[in-house]
């Protein structure tokens, strides 16, 4: 099977990558070297798009270790996660993991053994943390913490674009169900800080899923859902990943937009 990625420019400096499993990644090129922002599930060869797009040289800034995110980082040589994402990653990069992940894409049954990017050793990746800038020439990168989808999920500003990633740290369906997940407490307090370090700093919102475009108040909207949940007005719609079953707060018709036609949502467990 052939792959291509799929790519689409938001800016001069911007561009938005399809993966095949429903995740996105974002290019960010600079007048001295370029930041990719998310590797992908590692299906294809993801460093061969991103070198049709730039010739300048590339670092990867993971927003967090998830296998849809960060296991197409072995193809680059300096890649930057957070620490106390290490865990989430381990379990997430196991060969097994992967597969049932990549299961829910038709076309994984079709890939070859070389289709499918080994996993970076963690020990290779280099420290990325909450306040980090990147400058890349023009353009740059700053990091802030958002915990909760992971312990050390990351969000990314382009403040020259007025761009924000959210990625998954908060968006339409935010995952906030598994072992490494916080609790809808922890999750609230973290976006109130983010909102309140990135708050008039961005006019666009970018996201890893879907056609990558939130709304500028999706941290509000989300806040809004964690205060539904906590105050026991939220839908509780039943809601099932890989198995794990877990509660939509918003429910959602089959496409999955809420019924009520607003943005943001959880998907979360009551214990």
């Amino acid at each position: 099977m052939v792959l291509h990625f799929k790519t689409e420019k938001l800016s001069p400096r911007v561009t938005r990558i399809f993966a095949f499993n429903t995740e996105l990644m974002y290019l960010v090129e600079g007048d001295e070297r370029a930041a990719l922002l998310d590797t992908g599930s590692g299906f294809g060869s993801l460093r061969a798009c991103v070198e049709a797009l730039t010739d300048k040289p590339i670092i990867v800034l993971l927003t967090h270790g998830h296998t849809d995110h960060a296991l197409g980082a072995a193809e680059f040589s300096e890649v930057y996660m957070s620490p106390p994402d290490e865990a989430v990653y381990a379990k997430h990069s196991v060969m097994s993991y992967r597969a049932d992940s990549g299961a829910m894409w038709p076309g994984f049954a079709l890939l070859r053994d070389d289709q499918i990017v080994p996993a970076m050793p963690f020990d290779r990746m280099r420290p990325l943390h909450a306040g980090d800038v990147f400058d890349l020439g023009g353009v740059s990168v700053k990091c802030f913490a958002c915990p909760g989808h992971t312990p050390g999920c990351l969000v990314f500003l382009l403040p020259e674009e007025r761009m924000l990633l959210l990625g998954d740290a908060c968006n339409d369906r935010t995952f906030l169900f598994d072992e490494f997940t916080s609790s809808v407490a922890d999750y609230r307090d973290s976006l109130l800080r983010l909102n309140a370090q990135t708050q008039g700093a961005y006019d666009r919102v970018l996201l890893s899923h879907g056609d990558g475009e939130g709304v500028p108040d999706m941290i509000r909207r989300v806040v809004a859902v964690c205060d539904d949940i906590l105050s026991g007005r939220s839908d509780d719609q039943p809601f099932e990943f890989l198995g794990t079953p877990a509660l939509l707060a918003k429910a959602c018709g089959p496409e999955g937009q809420r019924l009520d036609g607003g943005r943001g949502n959880i998907v979360y467990k009551t214990v």
